[in-house]
């Protein structure tokens, strides 16, 4: 037996020696070059410096090599594929087809040493050297060849870097000296730093921005001259900056705000603006010309933070501009500053604002979860006016329909579906019956009123009738911070349908009513989000969601509500919710490349009822399973705890929910090729409830809730058309925490091969959008 498997082993590295050296024949791009050329194939950098520690010359020397240029042809594994794919497609006869495709799409044109510029490399490597205070470097520049490849060597034979002794800054008594002057303790240029060009430039932007913010406007860098002594010996430097001599009277000045012109339909398309004299309303500081009697004055109140009077400064400046474009209103938003006419010193503001048009239809593909906890994707057509009452508010009227498709063996066609109508109003204010709140960010503040009716249909079972009026403010603090509270929040939810199998099922599982009794919920809601992912270059961004939902305390409280005292407060004859629940979802996205991340998700949630509930409204409290859930298993049918619902003979997963949620998720996610991107996934979790249920054991949460964890795997493609993302997750459960405590794993129970496995086992989820 063991002569046979040393026989194996001996043919087998036979054949990998031969599959390798054809590979490697056919990867060679050497015989494709022009007669006399050679194949470049990269350059090194060797730092000659006793002064400078080794991790200090290593740094140098990847920095100085990340400039060398041209940069030779990709390398996977010592092999050049692309290059080789380009050789091999010949030249196409045209511009499309397979050949074109090979060369011009996955190819990759050979890099040539007659392309290489020694001299020019070397510059470059000397310059950078010097700018970052290494005076007097050396580079010499050599090359190696070696079967028709060829590399090219950097020899850089650095001085002791210079640093900065002292720093000077403006010290005469006009009024840009002096606001020069003050802007050195926030300064760059740091006694004991190394010297570096760059951060001269960066000082020099420093200075000219905290100008900009003093009144300066016509002032920029290139007046700031940096005088730099280099012959106080012991390799430092004396940093002087001055204003220089030939700098215009006009950017030494700081100027005011006099004149604020508003043009509120100017037309991109036309050279000169016409109007009539009762056109123009003067309005506070401001003189609005509407030609059209577009909007109220008091829009571009809110809008322009920019008083006359005012010194200029470009902080205004610019969220004067966002906040213009925020509106939601003006497709084209144009800024100009002239010199005033009337007053010295003084400058006019000019906006120029172009209408979007005013009524507009936008049709969405979404994947949603609604405020009844139900996962899909939906169709949204909305139609939009804008503008409405002249105060730039947004008119939008939605028709919505949506389904929650999981696809498995045991599919038994109850899925979910809905529909609705949904109204809503915007200000872009705070509407407040108190105080007045204006705002100072680029973002402007809105008041949203709202008013949706949602019918949900799980086929077969019953049907809910949901409705829902909100009135609340939202406002974000920057690009990374944004709140939402809703000062009220009314749901009311009303059954329909109730097929007679779902009713035999009541009987059999009395937690099955929850699903179908009248809901009346009311109280505020507050969200708060923080979100980087916007930052596209950063390696490491996160996500992070808060939720806290305060439900009938007010009322409640004043009432005396007691459900223990059998106290019920009911309104309409349905019982008021009284609970407090809080939710966070926390992402972290981690760049691996440049089209690859690592995605994972944690969600923390939990609902405590008192005073007039027993338990939480069953539209509010937690689910777990789903396509943005736990995939290995089917929606709403997870948990709670150990418990698994085996009474009835019903053929369908009855809705399960909780108090308590923590659920984990993360995912691998790769370009494949084109539009088709692959992940690989893991989910983790489950839900609990807070109190004890006699026809539910196991569904308490306690100090072994570990135990309970639910965890899956799969995997998934996702599809980039551009408008959206289509998604389809094969997933498998690995632990099902409703089996014996010492048989929850079932990774060992994995059969591919076997039809009953992969019935009972293998999920398919079709949705809109990336899980998280």
């Amino acid at each position: 037996m063991n002569k046979k498997h040393s026989n194996i082993k001996t043919r087998f590295i036979k054949y990998f020696i031969v599959l390798s050296l054809f590979f490697v024949y056919g990867c060679s791009n050497t015989k494709y070059l022009p007669e006399g050329d050679l194949l470049y194939t990269g350059g090194s950098v060797t730092v000659k410096d006793s002064v400078l520690k080794k991790k200090q010359r290593k740094e140098l020397e990847n920095t100085l090599e990340g400039l060398l240029r041209p940069k030779p042809n990709q390398q996977i594994l010592g092999l050049r594929p692309k290059l080789w794919f380009y050789n091999i497609a010949g030249e196409p006869k045209k511009e499309k087809g397979i050949r074109h495709w090979l060369k011009y799409k996955v190819g990759e044109e050979p890099v040539l040493f007659s392309k290489v510029d020694l001299d020019y490399n070397a510059a470059v490597l000397r310059s950078f050297s010097e700018n970052h205070g290494y005076f007097k470097t050396r580079v010499s520049a050599d090359s190696t060849v070696r079967n028709k490849r060829v590399t090219a060597e950097y020899t850089v034979q650095p001085r002791k870097q210079y640093k900065i002794k002292e720093v000077k800054f403006p010290d005469d008594s006009s009024a840009l000296g002096k606001a020069i002057a003050r802007t050195h303790r926030r300064s760059l240029l740091k006694e004991g730093n190394p010297y570096d060009l760059d951060v001269i430039k960066a000082e020099r932007e420093r200075i000219d921005t905290r100008l900009k913010e003093k009144g300066f406007y016509y002032f920029n860098p290139d007046y700031i001259l940096a005088q730099v002594d280099s012959t106080k010996g012991d390799s430092q430097v004396n940093i002087k900056l001055k204003i220089k001599d030939e700098t215009p009277e006009k950017a030494r000045i700081p100027y005011k705000i006099d004149k604020i012109i508003v043009y509120p339909n100017f037309a991109v398309s036309k050279d000169s603006i016409k109007y009539k004299k009762e056109d123009v309303v003067q309005y506070n500081d401001f003189t609005i010309i509407d030609t059209a009697d577009t909007f109220k004055p008091n829009v571009f109140d809110r809008a322009i933070l920019f008083k006359k009077g005012d010194f200029y400064n470009r902080k205004d400046h610019n969220l004067t501009l966002n906040r213009f474009v925020n509106l939601g209103t003006f497709s084209f938003v144009k800024n100009e500053f002239k010199p005033s006419d009337s007053i010295k010193d003084a400058l006019d503001s000019y906006y120029y604002l172009t209408l979007l048009p005013k009524k507009f239809i936008r049709f969405e593909v979404v994947g949603k979860t609604n405020s009844a906890s139900y996962t899909g994707t939906e169709v949204n057509v909305n139609w939009n006016n804008r503008n409405l009452f002249k105060g730039a508010e947004l008119l939008t009227v939605s028709v919505f329909g949506g389904a929650d498709f999981q696809l498995s063996g045991d599919n038994n066609g109850k899925n979910i579906f809905k529909l609705g109508t949904e109204t809503s109003l915007t200000w872009p204010r705070f509407i407040t019956p108190f105080f007045h709140v204006k705002g100072s960010s680029e973002f402007v503040p809105r008041t949203k009123a709202t008013l949706r009716y949602e019918f949900q249909n799980r086929t077969q079972l019953y049907s809910l009738n949901s409705f829902n009026a909100s009135f609340g403010y939202l406002w974000r603090e920057n690009r990374r911070k944004e709140h939402q509270l809703n000062v009220m929040d009314i749901t009311y939810v009303s059954p329909n349908n109730v097929t007679p199998e779902y009713l035999a099922d009541i009987e059999a599982d009395p937690s099955l009513a929850k699903v179908i009794e009248k809901q009346l919920i009311f109280g505020p809601v507050y969200q708060y989000t923080y979100t980087n992912t916007m930052q596209k270059r950063k390696k490491n961004t996160i996500y992070f969601n808060g939720e806290l939902d305060l439900a009938g305390n007010v009322t409640g409280l004043l009432t005396g509500a007691n459900i223990k005292k059998k106290d019920t407060v009911k309104i309409f004859d349905v019982p008021l919710s009284q609970y407090v629940k809080f939710k966070t979802d926390f992402r972290h996205y981690l760049k691996l490349g440049k089209e690859t991340e690592l995605a994972s998700r944690i969600i923390v949630g939990a609902g405590l009822p008192y005073g007039n509930s027993s338990v939480m409204p069953s539209s509010k409290q937690f689910v777990s399973g789903g396509t943005n859930s736990i995939r290995a298993f089917r929606a709403r049918t997870l948990g709670p705890g150990s418990f698994k619902n085996l009474e009835t003979d019903n053929s369908y997963s009855p809705d399960q929910t909780g108090d308590l949620k923590l659920e984990f998720s993360t995912e691998y996610r790769a370009k494949l090729f084109s539009i088709v991107n692959g992940a690989l996934f893991v989910d983790a979790g489950n839900i609990w409830l807070l109190n004890e249920d006699k026809d539910k054991p196991g569904a308490k949460f306690s100090k072994d809730f570990m135990k309970e964890i639910a965890v899956g795997a799969g995997v998934g493609l996702r599809f980039d058309l551009s408008l959206l993302i289509l998604r389809a997750d094969l997933a498998m459960p690995l632990r099902k925490p409703w089996l014996p405590e010492n048989d929850r794993w079932v990774i060992d129970d994995i059969d591919f091969g076997s039809k009953i496995w992969r019935k009972d086992n293998l999920m398919l989820n079709i949705a809109i959008g990336y899980p998280f």
